[in-house]
């Protein structure tokens, strides 16, 4: 019987620690803003504050983060970003202050973004080319199983109350996580392997160039008008992603009148059809145009947030679960997929990083402009139809996004191998 090739073992550690980071922290937010609320009566721009300056803080991360991976290797930066992250969720239980909630919250973002979605991606893309995409978008079906924990973190917020509840989330990033961080290893060149399995070259022949094409550098990439326009895109969307984490269950229990934990499915089924669409989104992209692919999906933004701004009725929120959800999904693993096939292997980590410094200014601005104009107008109906119009602009970003031309200094040879820690 066939051994089962190392990279999908990689796969399955990135999909627990997504699942994890997304179920107690990421997607989780969004329940604790009703019970907090209810004690301190902090605005709703208070807590879009929160989350904005976790985003700010992943894009000045973003490019210390990349040195970091090439310096120690994805399984020693997970391991310390879990540890942060607990660190954090467990001042968050102490909570009794505005600067307070700013700290904790800081800390723990700043562990998700050491452990989370770029040092991950950094591990698949060195062990996957001609399934790239299909990896990715099984690394990101992590964040949906997240989603539906919300189900459970939302128990603990009305049963055990939100300290508890943030107590015990520190507990299970540390017995969860840590164990899963094992099965990182940041490329198969250490271990005599090619990606995708392939069997390494015979001495004395040259390496089987990348599919995607020559590697390049960070300085190369930032040249490149779609390196700014990947970007431009990926924010675009996060104006409403980012919004969602913070506003959505409150927009549904203002909107519709349910309690808790019916405003929380919300997230759940939204994370379910994100589920779908990521393994959607990973066989389409594959196969056909991702930046097509990508371009189609944010009109599923745009409209599924258009239906919530107007929701009267939960099947109307259902229905921007549905148009949301399945867009996020198709779109969000074909953002690192489709910089690994323009850019390649040898820079991926920085050239991730630093585009995350352009993707946050959607993921900061987006939950902050809500947030305005909800304690404004009393409701989110204008604002998040703002939010709907402007990320309209990612079709054009990503419609423009075409593949550069390689680079001068063609790479054939695979990308130095990071250390494994």
């Amino acid at each position: 019987m066939p051994r089962v090739f190392r990279g999908w073992w990689v796969v399955l550690g990135g999909v627990g620690i997504q699942a994890t980071l997304a179920g107690v922290l990421y997607q989780s937010y969004t329940a604790y803003v009703v019970p907090m609320t209810a004690e301190f009566g902090w605005s709703r721009t208070i807590f879009a504050g929160v989350t904005s300056l976790s985003q700010v803080e992943t894009g000045i991360t973003g490019p210390l983060q990349g040195w970091l991976l090439d310096r120690y290797g994805v399984r020693v930066v997970v391991r310390a970003g879990l540890l942060v992250t607990a660190l954090g969720l467990a001042l968050l239980s102490f909570t009794n202050s505005i600067p307070w909630l700013y700290g904790s919250f800081l800390i723990a973002s700043i562990g998700a973004t050491l452990a989370g979605f770029v040092s991950i991606t950094t591990a698949v893309v060195n062990w996957f080319e001609r399934r790239r995409a299909t990896a990715l978008a099984i690394i990101s079906t992590g964040i949906s199983i997240g989603g539906v924990l919300v189900l459970v973190v939302a128990w603990g917020l009305t049963t055990v109350g939100w300290r508890a509840t943030a107590l015990a989330s520190a507990f299970v990033v540390l017995v969860v996580g840590l164990p899963l961080a094992q099965l990182l290893d940041s490329s198969p060149e250490k271990h005599g392997l090619r990606p995708d399995g392939d069997p390494a070259p015979a001495a004395g022949t040259t390496p089987r160039r990348s599919p995607a094409g020559p590697d390049f550098t960070l300085r190369q990439a930032i040249r490149a008008p779609a390196f700014w326009y990947i970007s431009l895109g990926q924010a675009s969307a996060l104006l409403i992603v980012a919004s969602m984490s913070v506003h959505l269950v409150p927009a549904v229990s203002q909107s519709i009148g349910v309690p808790l934990e019916v405003a929380a499915s919300a997230v759940t089924i939204m994370t379910v059809m994100s589920f779908t669409g990521q393994l959607i989104g990973g066989y389409l992209g594959d196969r056909f145009s991702k930046r097509a692919i990508c371009a189609v999906a944010m009109l599923g933004h745009a409209a599924g947030l258009l239906v919530l701004a107007y929701a009267t009725e939960f099947w109307m929120v259902v229905l921007f679960a549905v148009l949301h959800g399945g867009a996020w999904g198709v779109r969000g693993p074909l953002m690192a997929a489709i910089r690994a096939d323009y850019f390649g292997r040898l820079a991926f980590g920085k050239i991730l990083g630093v585009s995350n410094m352009i993707v946050m200014v959607g993921s900061v601005s987006g939950p902050l402009i809500a947030g305005y104009f909800a304690d404004q107008t009393g409701n989110y109906r204008l604002g998040f139809t703002i939010l709907a119009v402007l990320s309209l602009l990612g079709c054009l970003f990503f419609g423009l996004a075409a593949k550069p031309k390689p680079p001068t200094r063609l790479t054939a040879s695979a990308p130095q191998s990071a250390p494994v820690g």
